[in-house]
This record gives structure tokens, sequence and C-alpha cells, in this order.
């Protein structure tokens, strides 16, 4: 048997729940890996479940142990047993297997791919919900310097280092030191969602407050902008322990920011993007 007819023979057995997660039997699993014991299959299982939460997982979670109902002649009934594994439950049944077998080896290399292909798919994923909040933090911040023109506002780098340091306790320059992102690099394009959340938050929270209070004194704006800024950082180490500037930072996402923006650009090039 070679690789791909094996692979046919896996994705023949693959069974899918109705939220799209696929799983696989067991007992349709064993003779793929060439077992024919479902005792040592079992054994293989157990050593797969150790390392499972060896790795910080949770076995239950990828390991269900299940029972049917077997025909054994004369129309009587016996239980047996089988496993719900999930895809890293196989591959990991699969490094606990007999290694000796072509079709453990063959097992690895597809649980692997497939677990390589997820990972890819996660980050995909995560990179464009980052940019998304990215986007609505560049649309918040427009409207948080319309109010703080409104408000009398003409040093805009002071008001902006008023958030800065009211969120993070430090000025833009010395977050960027702390997090070891170089002084070129736009901190927004390196951080994760949360980091995300909480400058558009104090972004519409700031631009309420100077509108709602009518601020009219771009001093009075650069102190709400920093006392906004602090609350949303006590907020955040209320409720996560955390400061914000400890949180790690992300692979940038500044392509696809560049891109986004080159787009906008394209379908309605008097927008000006800031």
């Amino acid at each position: 048997m070679d690789y791909d007819a094996y692979v046919s023979g896996l994705e023949e057995v693959k069974q899918t729940t109705d939220e799209g997660i696929e799983y696989w039997m067991g007992r349709d699993l064993m003779p793929l890996l060439d077992y024919n014991d479902w005792r040592n299959f079992c054994a293989v299982v157990e050593k797969a479940k150790t390392a499972c939460d060896a790795a910080g997982m949770k076995s239950p979670s990828h390991f269900v142990e299940t029972t049917d109902m077997v025909l054994i002649g004369s129309g009587a009934q016996r239980e047996r047993g089988d496993w719900y594994l999930s895809r890293y439950a196989c591959y990991l049944v699969a490094m606990n297997a007999d290694s000796s077998k072509p079709e453990v080896g063959f097992a690895m290399t597809y649980f692997a791919a497939q677990a390589r292909r997820q990972e890819l798919q996660d980050n995909l994923i995560d990179s464009e919900k980052r940019l998304q909040l990215r986007l609505r933090v560049i649309e918040a911040n427009k409207r948080l310097a319309g109010a703080a023109k409104k408000a009398g506002v003409t040093r805009y780098g002071l008001f902006q280092d008023a958030g800065h340091r009211g969120l993070y306790g430090m000025s833009l320059a010395d977050v960027k030191a702390k997090k070891r992102l170089a002084p070129t690099e736009e901190l927004l394009d390196r951080v994760g969602p949360l980091e995300l959340s909480a400058h558009e938050f104090k972004n519409n929270l700031a631009e309420h407050r100077l509108n709602r209070d009518q601020v009219r004194s771009e001093q009075r704006a650069i102190e709400t902008h920093r006392t906004v800024g602090n609350e949303v950082r006590q907020v955040m180490v209320k409720n996560n322990g955390v400061r914000p500037e400890d949180l790690p930072t992300e692979p940038s996402i500044e392509p696809l920011v560049r891109k986004h923006r080159k787009l906008i650009k394209a379908a309605n090039p008097k927008r000006i993007s800031n």
C-alpha cells in the first residue's frame, strides 16, 4: 500500500460531528495501524492519553471511551468497547504505536500534516480577527482626533502621548522598548486582540467624554485622555491581573493593514487614511 492509498483509507473512515469537527473511531483506526488485537491497541491508546495530559492538554476532550452492541450469532448481542478519537488523539496514538509498521509511519505523516494545516488555518483566522480590530482602532482614532480638534487640541502628539501614558503608565517609546519592538514599528500592528480592544475602548470612551463634557481646553482634553487611559488600564489589571505593557506581542499584521488601505484607496481615491 502506498501513502496516497493509505490516506484514502483514513479519509473513508473519518467521521464529522454536526459542528464540523473531525474524529475517528478506535475500531476503524486499529486495522489501519496494523493492529489485530484490541487489548494491544488499547494499551497504545492509554500511552497516547498519558502523552496528551503531559502536554498540558485535557485527554477527556480528545479520548472518549464508549461501547456498542455487536451480534455474536443466533441473534445474540454483546457489548464491545470503542473510542472516539479526535484528530490530535489519532496523532498521539500513531506517535505511540509500533513505529516499525509502515502503516504507523503513514499515519504519523498524515496526522502531522493535518495538525500543521489546522495550525496555519488558526493563524490565518487569528490574523483576520486582529486585522478587523486594528481597522476599528484606526477608525476610532480618527473620530477621537476630530473630537480633540473640536476641544481645542493643537498639539496632537501630546494628546496621544497622554492616552498612552494613562493606558501603559509610560510613553509609547518606552512601551515599544519594553515589548522589544523597533522604534519604527507600529505598536498596534504587533499586539493581540485584548490590547487592540483596550485601545478601541479607550479611544471611544475618550471621544465620548470630550463631546459629553463639551471640553474646549487643550489641557483639559489631554487630562481627559490620560484619565480614560488609566481607567481602562485599571479594568484590565483588575480583571486579567496583567498590565497591558506586559501582554505578549504577536506577528506583525502590517502587510494586511497596508493591503487593506490600498484596496480602500483604489475604491475611493478621495478618502484620506491615517
